[in-house]
């Protein structure tokens, strides 16, 4: 199994890359946690006419991993995994604006042109309900009231491709946390030397980065066998790999990781929603026992 990106990959991950680097993402996280959308929303016009949208029904699950861990990366916020992989799925077409689905709550049902909700085998449009604190606080979550029914495609694969868009931006959020570890260890000097050079916090580092790079191959391999085992194998191996990178990274940089000012802050918060976001880990670990049982 071939887990290179192509050419036309690499350069569609740099491309994001590069706009997601100059967007100064990490204002439009924080104006999103206090209620101002204004940023975020104009980053999703413009992610949107980069064509992210319709990744789910356009182009192949390679793709969708490689925006998402562009988003994972840079801290994007809003509701793009319901938009950009569940619902252009369920639906059987790119969605147009903002929209959200309950799963169980719905992610910035605020902010959403459209709400669904997927009841028993159905999905149902829906109305947002009571709001919920998530502990990253760019993710606003809602109960929602279910509505009319509507007509959707399969939904059993949206959600394995939610699943594994979730993953993507573990995967992003978790090299992020990694490399700014790294370039602060270097610059932070204790006992006139730098920290990084302690053999301990090499030992740290480097077992965040072999989580890493034993969790890519999961979601790359995911993204072109998408079964239900190999997307929950991903979720599992992304999760544990970001939240040891969240954990990691907050050792390292001491006390300044606790403050919410600095931005590694924002980073954690965010991996410690994804982590049970779109099922947590026993629940895939469920999943994935019930595969190997009845294979």
């Amino acid at each position: 199994m071939k887990f290179e990106l192509t050419t036309d990959q690499q350069d569609f991950a740099a491309s994001l890359d590069s706009l997601l680097a100059a967007a100064d993402t990490v204002a439009a996280a924080r104006g999103w946690a206090a209620g101002d959308h204004a940023a975020g929303l104009k980053l999703w016009e413009r992610l949107a006419e980069q064509g992210l949208t319709m990744l789910a029904t356009e182009a192949s699950p390679v793709e969708v991993c490689v925006a998402f861990e562009a988003l994972g990366r840079h801290a994007v916020p809003g509701p793009w995994v319901e938009a950009a992989a569940y619902l252009p799925v369920a639906l059987g077409a790119e969605v147009e604006g903002v929209a959200t689905v309950a799963m169980p709550r719905a992610l910035d049902a605020d902010v959403a042109d459209a709400v669904y909700a997927v009841v028993g085998d159905t999905l149902h449009t829906a109305t947002a309900g009571k709001a919920h604190t998530s502990v990253d606080r760019s993710r606003h979550l809602f109960d929602v009231t279910p509505g009319d029914a509507v007509e959707h495609g399969d939904l059993a694969a949206a959600y394995d491709l939610a699943v594994l868009a979730t993953a993507a931006q573990l995967l992003g959020a978790g090299e992020r946390v990694l490399a700014d570890a790294v370039t602060y260890v270097k610059q932070r000097k204790q006992f006139g030397r730098e920290i990084g050079s302690y053999q301990a916090i090499k030992h740290k580092l480097a077992d965040v980065r072999i989580a890493l790079d034993f969790a890519r191959p999961l979601v790359l391999g995911a993204a072109l066998d998408p079964t239900p085992r190999a997307v929950s194998a991903a979720k599992v191996a992304c999760a544990d790999a970001a939240y040891l990178a969240s954990r990691t990274g907050l050792q390292v940089h001491g006390a300044i990781g606790y403050t919410q000012e600095f931005d590694l802050s924002v980073w954690i918060t965010k991996i410690r929603a994804l982590v049970t976001a779109w099922g947590t880990p026993a629940a895939h670990r469920a999943r994935i026992l019930e595969t190997l049982r009845s294979a």
